[in-house]
Parts: structure tokens; sequence; C-alpha cells
């Protein structure tokens, strides 16, 4: 059987010769054809007009004879196949040949004429039927053996082309095609036994040069894989591969060391086989998450059961080898660092001295408790715990005492609680505590005011009985929160506004104590702008003696003056600066405007030996405040004895060593301390003999209850105030009332034996302008009056 490239050339030569040569064998017989028709036809009709002449004597002359002697001889010509002689008549006189016409015949006429005396005569016509003309029947010999000799050449030309193809080009493909079927077949590298100097023969040897270059990296791919194989199987990791349907196609050593299993119970089955049944949708949407390709490596953690059955946690990497879904895979064994992740994860979300949720475990189990309620329906309830006493507890007695006293806090709280509630201590002396119930509001107070009861007693602590109150504050979710942080926010706030109402006590969130939030915001940025723009002023108000009502000194009081607002309470702008940390600032600002204050004052008559009292707060007191003041007072010119340090009780109750240090270089440097609010809070008679105590100030709310209508609350007053009055005069103590606003006021004061007073009877608070201006028309009216 031919090969098809063999039958395509036969093609190719077969459509090359009906392309070319039988065109031009058609046309060569076509021309000669015609050539020959002509000539024969030439020469019939040449006879036929000779025959003619010579036939029209017999005719004219009757004879009969030569006429068909004439006829016989005509007809023996070539291609003549019938001769009719007709007379003028039409008679015929002589007919040789078939009788009918044959369709393949052509018929012949000329005129018979027979020249006498009287001229040429027509004496009949002459017909004669020759062959009709055919491309074959129009050949002689030796055009037919010239045509014979062209096809012979042709043939022969065909056959050498067919020769020549089979042993220059189909002899060398076959025997390529056979080293290529043989190396498909068996798989070893077959050659081309051919040698030439054309082209068949670079293809041969090309080919060969091919077979030896993939021999070669054949055994190349060899070695590689066996060395592949070999690290796969030796790397001391737990390797495995998956193909696209997810299951396993090959495992190193190491994996199956790890797992206990034989290599032929695993290969082909399923991974998910040896996954926990639970994490099968987990890990089946692990997969459909993560986008393949790109060199992206899935990284998930399952639990894995091992041939013994026991489950083991793994840290799986996987990425994709190729396009056909192929993947390699690193399995870790994660299980003790997931049980260390597990510890210290409780280790990070717990308080390592109570054992309770610190901030971080309560923010989750908050966001979780969130989480339910929504799904459930349910109210949660967020109480936020402050104790009021345990910062003076941990500063007096120390740190084991203060963590004792947290210990037995956090015992005293769980007992108020139900099984179900969740407590945390957030820092400190801070506690959370999350209630849960369809109507919690009731049941968040009721564990409120057990807890404060709960924290009102005394517990024994060291051998003493120290008393934690608490500030609790409330807040309900969805009510007053959307989330968790804004949840314990709100609960804060609450509890914030507890401690500014008294402490010792439970409250429970509402709209307004945002309003006091954003007031407070306010407040503080309105401080830090005055700190930066400098709007802290100092004012002073007088300070005259009762028995003759001259001016004896004066008090500095810090006013903050915003451009817009104008003038801001300054109780609440010191309550915040304490709380952030600013009134440090502050009270230098108005230090330091005072003292200037105080030299302008200096410069006027009768000023001289008025002296300036100053309010410090207890964050003030620190080491290097003598210094600071001796600092101003020597740049002004003011002699220390002109300075009076007014404290609060807050002050004396730190009993800090820095602070009683502080107050002992003052006292020292010439300045007066004076004892502020005296009567009020948890005043001790004490205070004045543990300080260096010059001036006791009696507070307010004492000389208002002068002018009561209760006639108890007046007698009541008047004898707190004598006896105010009588200690500290044995104390060595200067007395002042502060807040007379009537004349009985300053008469009844007087007659008591107070010293000095101030309040808005001899003047209200104001700018130093002002007050220059005012002692200064004091001083004029003085000078006129007594001249």
């Amino acid at each position: 059987m031919m090969h098809s490239v063999e039958n395509r050339f036969i093609a190719i030569i077969c459509g090359a010769m009906l392309a070319f040569v039988a065109p031009l064998l058609a046309l060569f017989l076509t021309i000669s054809t015609e050539r020959l028709a002509r000539e024969r036809l030439h020469n019939v009709e040449f006879l036929m007009e000779a025959s003619a002449e010579a036939i029209a004597k017999p005719m004219w002359d009757f004879d009969q004879d030569g006429i068909e002697r004439i006829a016989r001889s005509l007809m023996n010509a070539t291609d003549v196949e019938a001769v009719v002689i007709r007379d003028a008549t039409g008679n015929v006189l002589a007919h040789l040949g078939p009788g009918v016409e044959a369709a393949k015949q052509r018929l012949l006429k000329t005129a018979i004429s027979y020249d006498g005396v009287d001229g040429a005569k027509s004496v009949g016509t002459l017909e004669v039927r020759v062959p009709a003309s055919g491309i074959l029947s129009r050949f002689s010999k030796d055009e037919w053996a010239i045509l014979g000799i062209l096809l012979f050449a042709v043939a022969v030309v065909f056959a050498a082309a067919l020769i020549g193809n089979r042993f220059t080009v189909m002899r060398p493909l076959m025997r390529l095609t056979a080293a290529i079927e043989a190396t498909r077949r068996l798989g070893s590298r077959h050659r081309v036994d051919w040698t030439s100097d054309d082209e068949m023969g670079t293809l041969a040897a090309n080919f060969n040069e091919m077979q030896d270059r993939l021999e070669r990296e054949e055994q190349e791919l060899k070695v590689a894989h066996r060395r592949a194989t070999e690290i796969y199987n030796l790397t001391p990791a737990m390797l495995f591969s998956l193909d696209a349907e997810g299951r396993l196609t090959a495992v190193s050593d190491y994996w199956l060391l790890a797992t206990g299993y034989a290599r032929e119970a695993v290969i082909g089955r399923n991974f998910t086989d040896f996954v926990d049944p639970n994490w099968h949708e987990a890990h089946r949407l692990h997969v459909q998450s993560t986008a393949p390709g790109n060199g992206t490596i899935r990284e998930v953690t399952l639990p894995f059961r091992k041939a013994d059955g026991e489950f083991m946690t793994v840290l799986i990497l996987e990425t994709e080898t190729g396009s056909n879904g192929l993947s390699l895979s690193v399995m870790t064994d994660v299980t003790a660092l997931k049980q260390a992740e597990s510890r210290n994860h409780a280790q990070a979300i717990t308080d390592h001295l109570t054992g309770l949720l610190n901030r971080q475990g309560f923010e989750s189990a908050l966001d979780e408790a969130i989480r339910s309620a929504d799904e459930c329906g349910m109210q949660l309830a967020c109480l936020f715990i402050d104790l009021d006493r345990f910062k003076w507890i941990n500063d007096n007695f120390g740190h084991a005492t203060g963590d004792a006293v947290l210990r037995q806090t956090v015992e005293l709280i769980r007992a108020t609680l139900g099984p179900g509630d969740v407590m945390a201590r957030l820092g400190g002396d801070e506690f959370a505590i999350l209630v849960a119930a369809a109507e919690v509001v009731d049941l968040a107070s009721e564990i409120g005011e057990r807890i404060c009861a709960a924290l009102r007693e005394p517990m024994p602590v060291a051998g003493n009985e120290l008393s934690v109150s608490a500030s609790v504050g409330i807040s309900v979710y969805p009510a007053h929160a959307t989330g968790a942080a804004d949840l314990l926010l709100k609960a804060d706030m609450a509890m914030y506004a507890r401690k500014r109402d008294g402490k010792n006590g439970q409250q429970i969130f509402d709209a307004g104590m945002l309003d006091a939030a954003r007031e407070r915001h306010e407040i503080e940025q309105c401080i830090e702008a005055g700190l930066r723009e400098d709007w802290f002023e100092t004012w002073l108000q007088p300070i005259v003696s009762l028995g003759d009502g001259k001016i004896v000194g004066f008090e500095a009081l810090m006013r903050l003056n915003h451009p817009e607002k104008g003038l801001m309470p300054p109780g609440k702008i010191i309550g915040i600066a304490e709380e952030t940390g600013t009134i440090g600032r502050i009270g230098e600002r108005v230090l330091e405007k005072a003292i200037r204050h105080l030299a302008a004052i200096a410069a006027l008559d009768g000023t001289q030996d008025t002296y300036l009292a100053v309010n410090f707060s207890p964050l003030q007191f620190e080491i290097t405040l003598p210094h600071k003041l001796a600092a101003l007072l020597l740049k002004h010119h003011i002699s220390p004895q002109r300075i009076v340090i007014e404290i609060t009780e807050a002050v004396l109750m730190l009993d800090n060593p820095e602070v009683h240090a502080v107050l002992k270089q003052l006292n020292e440097f010439g300045c007066r301390i004076a004892l502020d609010d005296f009567g009020t809070g948890y005043s001790s008679l004490s205070y004045l003999n543990r300080f260096p105590v010059d001036i006791v100030k009696v507070d307010q709310s004492f000389t208002r209850s002068l002018s009561s209508n209760a006639v108890d609350v007046r007698r009541k007053s008047r004898m707190l105030i004598k006896g105010i009055r009588t200690i500290s005069h044995q104390m060595g103590c200067t007395v002042v009332a502060e807040g007379i606003e009537t004349e009985d006021q300053w008469q009844l004061l007087r007659k008591l034996g107070v010293d000095n007073g101030q309040g808005y009877l001899f003047s209200r608070p104001m700018p130093i302008n002002d007050m220059v201006a005012m002692l200064e028309n004091e001083s004029e009216a003085k000078a006129s009056h007594q001249a």
C-alpha cells in the first residue's frame, strides 16, 4: 500500500500532466487534424474538377462506357465513398458506392460543362460523397507514430519520477517513520539508518541528533526524578501531594512515620478522610475562598487523625504546582504550640492577681454576649465598679495590703453575683460585671446595691480594719449603647457621675451624662487652648480686717477668660485640670501673674504690708516648688513674708513625706501657710499641730449659716466659729472668715473674735487693672478726707 506522501506525489504529477501536457496534446491533435482535413478535401475537389472535364465529352457523346470508366477511376480515389453522375435533367447516368447517404458522410458537387462550338454548355453534375472528418480518422501512420513516441516519453518521465521519489524521498521517510514508531512503541530512542548529502540526509542527521539529545535529557530527568523522590521522602517534614480532586498522590517517609500509616493505605484516598468530620465543611470553604495560582500559598490549621485514632493539630501550607490542579503541601504538628497558645491566650485575658478576666478578655466576652443577645432577644447590663478609697489604702499600707484588699473585694462581689454573670478586673481598682436577662435594669440595680452594701463593711486586712466603698455605674444594651465599646464607655461615664455626686453608690447611665462628657471635653480643649494662647488670668479679691475694715491682703483666684465664651466657671476648670494633670501648668501661670500683680499693688501707698494668698492644688506640691517660688519673688522684689500658701484638707490627708518636706521648706523660707475650708470634710484639729499652719480660713458655709432662718442653725454656727477661733488663737493662728456678704455677718463675726474676712460685701474678685484703680481711688479719697 502506498504511503500518503507518495500518493500526493503521484497526484501532483498527474495533475501537472492534466494541467499542462493534456492541453498541449489536445492542441496538437486539433491543429494536425484540421490541416489533414483541408488537404484531403482539396485533393478530392481537385479530382472532381479533373473528372468533370474528362467526363464532359463522353456525356455529350452519350458514351455510357466512358462515363462509367471515369466514375470507377474516381471511385478508386482515397476518401471517395460514393460517386453519382447526373445529366442536365437530373437523371442518374452512373452511381457507384452505397445508395443511401450515411450520417457521417459529406456530399460534394460540381457542374459538368462541355466546351463546344457554340461555347460551354452544362451537361450535368458530378456528386461525390466523402467521410466526415474526425480527430483520429485524419491521422496518417506517421502521425500516429509521432503521437505514440510522445506518449511513451511522457510515460517514461512519469515512471522515472515515481522511482526517483521512491528511492530519494519515500525510502528515507519510511525509515524515519519506522524509527518514530519504534520509539513510540518500545520507549527506546531509535535512529534512522540513512546517509546522504541532500535534505533527506540532513533531516535524518538532525533526527538522530535530536534522539541523542532527548535520550540524554531523559536520563537526566530520571536521575533528577530519583533524586527529587529521595529528597521528598528523606526530608524531615510531613510532605504530601494532592490531585485536583483532593486525593493523595504522594506522601513522604516522614509523613508516614509521623502519622503511622502505610503508603499503600493512603495513596489514592481523599485527604479529608483523615480530617475530623466536624472540620470538613470548614476545610472545603477554606479551599474555595483561597484563590489558586500565582504561587498562592493556602494556610489552614486542622485536627488530623493518625493511624492509632488519636488526633493531632496540624498546620498545612499548600501551594499549587501547575495548572492541572496538583498541589504540594507541608504538614506540621502544632499540637503543643496550639496548647501553648491556648495557655498564653488564657493568661493574656486573665488578671494574674484575682484570676478574673482582664480588660481584653472582658471586651471579647462582651462582644460575644452582644451577638448572643441579638440572636436571643436578651438585654445586657454592664456594671463598672471603682473603689473609692483604694489609692489611699495602697499609698498608706503598701501594695501587699492593697493586693489583699483587691482579692477580698473580688470575693465579696462574687458573692452577690449569679452563676452566669461575668466579672473582670479592668485594671487597678476598676472592675466590670456583665449581666444578661430579659429585663436587666432591675437585676443590675439590685446587684449594684448588694455590691455597695457588701463593700461598706470594714474588711480585716493585715490586722487592720479597712473600709473600701465603691462607685458603680450601670449601662444597658441596647437601650444605652450600640456596641461593646460603647456599652463599657457608658458604664464608665455613669460611674464617674456617681463619684462626682458623692461616691459610695450606684448610678444608671442617662443621656445627660453625654452632655456632661461633651462639656468636659470642651473644657479640656479650652484649658489646652488657654495655656497655649495665654487666656488664663489672675484676679484678686481683698481680705480685710474685720476690726477696722482695712485691706490686709489679697487672694489670687484663677480665671479663664475665653475670647468667645467669656469667663468660664473656675470650679469645673480646676477639677478637670486636676484629673488631666494640667493643673500644674495652670498653677505656674497663675502664681507668676499673681506675684507680678502684687508687685504692681506694692507700688501704691498704704499697701506695702499686704500679703498675697495663693491656692495650691495637691498635685503642685513638688520638690521644685520652693525654688520656683523663690525665683519669682526675687524677680519681682517681693518678700517671702508677704506670700501665703493656701492648702486644703486634701493636701494634708495625703500624709506624703514629700508634701511635708515642701511645706517645711516654704515655711522656713518665710512664707505663711493657710488651711483653707476648715470645718468641712474630715477636718481634724490635729492638722494645726502636725503642720506649720499660720492662718485658718473658716468655710463660707458657716458664714452663710449665721443668716439662717433657723435659730438652732444660727446658734450652732456661732458656737463652731467661736470654737475654731478660740483653738486657732491658742495655736497662734490668724482666723479668716470667707463668704461675708452682709453687714450683719460682718458685725457678728467681729464680735465672735474673727480677725479677717473676705466676701462680696467688701469686694468681688476683679482683674488687676480694676483692683489698682479701686485702690488708687480709695487712696485719693483718704488723702482728700485727711486734708
